[in-house]
C-alpha cells in the first residue's frame, strides 16, 4: 500500500519505518511512463522506494510555466501505487521552503550549470540542485534514480553528490520514447498537432547523429529541413559535459521551441566511426 505525506514530521516518521535500503525518484509530478521506468529501476536497486511530487518554483523563470503546470496529484498517487512506491511526499511549497524563497541558502552548480540549459534558463539548476539536496536530506536514501532525459541534470546531480559528500549512489535510466520516437516529457502535452509535427525533427535528429561519424553535423541538417522548429541549441558533449573529444564516445544534447513549448533531448553518440 502506498502512503501519501504532505509534511516533513509525517515524512520522517513514514522513512524510519521504512526496511533495507531506501531509494529516491524526486518529481514534479504529472508523471507518465518515463517516471514509471525510474520508479522500476529503483524497486530493482533497493528495497524501499520514496517519490516525491513537488512543483519546484525555483526552478521557473520570469515568463515560464509555474502556473500552469500540470498538478494530478491524485492520478500520480495512483500511478506511484501501481508501481509499487511505498511512500509518497508530496509538499505544498511552506512546507519545504518554511521561511520563503528570499535569501534561502541555494546549491550553486558550477560552471556546467551556466551553460546549455543553465545559459538558456539563467538561474535554473540553483533552483534544480538546491529542492534535490533539500530532498535528499529529507527522504535519506541509499539510492536516487534520474532519467537521463534530463541528461544535464543527471550529470550535475552526481557531480553535487561528489563534490559535497552525500554518500547516495546516482542510478541513471534510459530515456522513454513515445510511439512517434519524442521523448517522454509532461510538456508534450502542450503540443498542437502542428506542432507535434514540427517537434518529429528532434528524434530524427537524434537517430542521424547516432548514425554518422560526424554527429553533430548530421544533426544540424536534420534540425534546419523543419522551419516550424525553433532550435535554442544543438550541440555534441563528453559525457561529463566538457568539450567534445576529437573521437570516441559523446553525448548529442538538443534544446528546440514548437510553438511555446520547449523540448529537450539527447542520446548518445560516436565521433569517427559509429560502428566502432
Amino acid at each position: 500500500m502506498t502512503l501519501l505525506v504532505h509534511t516533513r514530521a509525517d515524512l520522517a516518521r513514514a522513512r524510519a519505518e521504512l526496511p533495507g535500503r531506501v531509494a529516491v525518484v524526486t518529481t514534479m509530478g504529472a508523471l507518465h511512463d518515463g517516471h514509471r521506468a525510474n520508479f522500476r529501476k529503483a524497486r530493482q536497486s533497493a528495497d524501499s522506494v520514496i517519490a516525491t511530487v513537488f512543483v519546484n518554483p525555483l526552478q521557473f523563470g520570469p515568463g515560464e510555466d509555474l502556473d500552469r503546470y500540470p498538478r494530478p496529484l491524485d492520478a500520480d498517487v495512483a500511478i506511484c501505487a501501481d508501481e509499487g512506491v511505498d511512500v509518497v511526499f508530496a509538499p505544498v511549497e511552506a512546507e519545504l521552503y518554511p521561511n520563503g524563497r528570499g535569501g534561502l541558502t541555494t546549491v550553486h552548480a558550477g560552471p556546467d550549470g551556466d551553460i546549455l540549459e543553465g545559459a538558456s534558463r539563467p538561474g535554473f539548476f540553483t533552483g534544480v540542485l538546491t529542492v534535490v539536496a533539500k530532498l535528499f536530506h529529507l527522504t535519506r536514501p541509499d539510492v536516487a534514480c534520474f532519467g537521463e532525459k534530463d541528461f544535464q541534470q543527471l550529470a550535475l546531480v552526481r557531480r553535487m553528490v561528489r563534490d559535497l559528500d552525500f554518500g547516495i549512489e546516482i542510478v541513471s535510466v534510459e530515456t522513454v520514447r513515445e510511439a512517434d520516437g519524442l521523448a517522454l516529457s509532461s510538456r508534450n502535452v502542450y503540443l498542437s498537432e502542428a506542432e507535434r509535427a514540427a517537434a518529429q525533427a528532434i528524434p530524427h535528429a537524434v537517430h542521424a547523429a547516432q548514425a554518422s561519424s560526424e554527429p553533430l553535423a548530421a544533426a544540424e541538417k536534420a534540425l534546419a529541413a523543419e522551419p516550424g522548429l525553433v532550435v535554442d541549441y544543438v550541440t555534441v558533449r563528453a559525457n561529463d559535459l566538457g568539450e567534445a573529444p576529437a573521437s570516441g564516445p559523446a553525448r548529442l544534447l538538443i534544446a528546440a521551441k514548437a510553438g511555446t513549448t520547449r523540448l529537450i533531448d539527447n542520446a548518445p553518440v560516436r565521433i569517427g566511426d559509429p560502428d566502432a
